[in-house]
């Protein structure tokens, strides 16, 4: 990836965790998903008042012109975005992404529901602002709020689209601009979907300039690199969209946007897995449990545990755990005697504790611990296993519930750190990972790392050691 991409993970990831990332949408993000674009929407209209639409630059005047022709009707026009905006579609990649992601603002002048449906899609609760009387009313216990600085296809009449609607804006819809005034100031942005002929992208800038001056927070924008091909009939013309994306290029570093060219959109999609892997390789899962500790002992196997959730806390990183059976409150006290060493002590964000129920009513409990996994695990990066033993009767066998937590795991993208020298079904999975080693690790240079996790004559410390630096170097890994 470019150095730009890499610096606008590293800002946007430290945004994520401190929750001041924004999203704003333009149309081609839902374009992929079957919608139409400014130009596909207006060519209808455009024809009916006798004009080329492939011609037009200013399509917010050629959608007033029509409106104009119709003696001030726009019944056309609201009948268009029915038409195009109530189509059955699917949600698309990046707007998953995009949902999964810990982002709890999101701007767009789209008129279709597709950011809301991939929120409600993982299980988030959204408020979606329409009108300025929405933001007046906030709805309890949401996780993002949706500002559709454009209106709604829900209500196709006051859908900001003509010339009309342009300049009026500030009196029917002035909150907006103040909302979005405070967002700007306070949030890191991130445009997408917004191209050099969509009229919505000019509307927005100037609006930022007149709202922050030269007062304003890093933000950053992608845009699709211009491309020889179709798109062009004459190499001039080509030439001449080149330099012209660079002066744009120039002149959005006036609003200090970053734009971020990429070849194809598809890239896009990559950057964006990038950020998401980034953001939950801080999340590390621990899975470990011991009815038997072996040659470890109990005492060595406790305070190993609790080093070691020390320790992957003390490196800026998240414990996620389910309490596993003998060693599960040393994971835990050891996450916690960290981090109330610190004046921030925000424990429900840094130690993410889910015991398993041992009865249920209802359900199998065995089905209800495969939910429970595939709930805890979804939005890990990374997952230690340690041990992982039980008694059934009076045999000791390997821990079935760690096999399916690992499995789950490698589902969900989570890369596995299996602590050989603990021995069990941690051993076990150390010999999986080591006999294949990057179809479960796809970096190479960290095998060297991997392979001291299986030798026995290591101190504790070292082990730690070296379960921290892979980690960390994890954590650097932009795919």
């Amino acid at each position: 990836m470019s150095r730009e991409i890499d610096e606008f993970l590293r800002t946007y990831t430290r945004a994520l965790e401190e929750s001041t990332a924004a999203i704003f949408a333009g149309a081609g993000l839902s374009k992929p998903a079957g919608y139409v674009n400014w130009k596909e929407l207006l060519k209808e209209i455009a024809s009916e008042i006798q004009l080329d639409i492939d011609k037009e630059t200013d399509l917010i005047e050629v959608a007033q012109y029509h409106v104009n022709e119709s003696g001030g009707n726009r019944g056309k026009i609201n009948q268009i975005l029915i038409d195009e905006f109530t189509k059955d579609t699917d949600i698309t990649e990046n707007h998953k992404i995009l949902a999964r992601l810990p982002i709890k603002t999101y701007w767009t002048t789209n008129y279709d529901k597709l950011i809301e449906d991939s929120l409600k899609a993982t299980h988030k609760r959204c408020d979606t602002k329409i009108t300025q009387e929405n933001l007046a009313i906030t709805l309890p216990n949401c996780d993002a709020t949706v500002y559709k600085m454009h209106g709604d296809i829900s209500l196709p009449s006051e859908a900001v689209l003509t010339k009309d609607d342009y300049e009026s804006y500030n009196s029917k819809r002035k909150l907006f601009t103040t909302s979005l005034r405070g967002d700007l100031i306070t949030k890191t942005f991130l445009f997408i979907g917004f191209s050099f002929d969509d009229p919505n992208l000019e509307y927005i800038l100037s609006r930022i300039r007149i709202l922050l001056g030269t007062n304003q927070r890093p933000h950053y924008c992608f845009m699709r690199k211009v491309q020889r091909g179709k798109e062009y009939k004459t190499e001039e013309d080509f030439l001449y969209a080149e330099i012209k994306q660079e002066l744009k290029i120039k002149d959005l570093k006036r609003f200090n946007i970053k734009v971020l060219l990429v070849d194809q959109h598809s890239e896009i999609t990559e950057v964006l897995t990038a950020l998401e892997n980034r953001t939950k390789r801080k999340n590390v899962f621990i899975s470990g449990s011991a009815s038997n500790y072996g040659d470890w002992g109990e005492d060595r196997s406790f305070k190993f545990a609790s080093l070691l959730s020390k320790e992957v806390i003390k490196s800026n990183n998240n414990i996620v755990t389910g309490f596993g059976l003998g060693i599960g409150s040393c994971v835990i006290s050891g996450a916690l005697e960290e981090i109330y060493k610190t004046n921030n002590k925000r424990v429900e964000e840094r130690l993410i504790s889910r015991p398993f129920p041992q009865q249920t009513v209802g359900k199998k409990i065995e089905e209800l611990w495969t939910l429970h996994r595939n709930n805890i695990i979804e939005n890990v990066g990374i997952s230690i296993f340690i041990f992982g033993n039980k008694f059934k009767g009076e045999t000791l066998v390997e821990a079935d519930g760690m096999l399916e937590e690992f499995e789950i795991s490698i589902r969900n993208g989570s890369i596995p750190i299996p602590i050989g020298v603990t021995g069990f079904t941690a051993k076990t999975l150390w010999d999986r990972v080591m006999s294949d080693f990057e179809s479960y690790v796809p970096y190479p240079e960290l095998e060297k790392y991997y392979k001291v996790l299986g030798i026995n004559t290591l101190k504790d410390d070292e082990i730690i050691e070296k379960i921290v630096c892979i980690i960390n170097e994890l954590k650097r890994k932009t795919v």
